[in-house]
């Protein structure tokens, strides 16, 4: 592993352990050359995936690409950064386990939307009027009643469940 502060090859691993959920090595890495320390994550990889954009354009699919866009849906929202990380591994499992190496980008938009739901409405709703494009405010308006209904029915089963 390459040094990030004086670009040496001569690392050494100082410490390995599992993260929080599992999904991946976190390693301690210390530079032989000038001294610094820095930490790198180790994640499998099944299989190379590709997206599949609009006009039909291919693109590496990336991870890291779903943690920006959830963290720029929930900026400012009291969600932690451990949770959305938690929400992109699930996204990249339930990918992985379609057994496909090729995606709709609009796949992978409804995968994310569903996750922001479950982890907090406003980013959710951030997220998809960027994502379906709203271009006025009825088309706004008309999602945020179909969140309502979603709300009103998920407090009414909840209700029902705890009587």
């Amino acid at each position: 592993m390459r040094c990030p502060f004086c670009s040496s090859d001569e690392t050494q691993v100082k410490d390995s352990r599992p993260t929080d959920d599992s999904s991946s090595i976190r390693r301690r890495r210390g530079c032989s050359s000038c001294g610094g320390r820095f930490t790198t994550f180790e994640r499998i990889q099944l299989r190379d995936m590709v997206v599949i954009k609009s006009g039909e354009r291919r693109q590496p699919f990336s991870r890291d690409k779903i943690i920006r866009s959830m963290q720029v849906a929930l900026r400012k929202r009291p969600v932690e950064m451990d949770v959305i990380e938690k929400a992109a591994n699930g996204i990249v499992r339930q990918l992985e386990s379609e057994g496909e190496q090729e995606f709709e980008a609009a796949h992978i938009g409804d995968l994310v939307m569903k996750a922001l739901m479950n982890l907090d409405i406003v980013g959710y709703i951030r997220y998809t009027s960027v994502y379906k494009d709203f271009r006025n405010p009825d088309d706004f308006n008309a999602f945020l009643e179909e969140v309502r209904a979603v709300q009103e029915s998920q407090q009414a089963k909840q209700s029902v469940a705890a009587e």
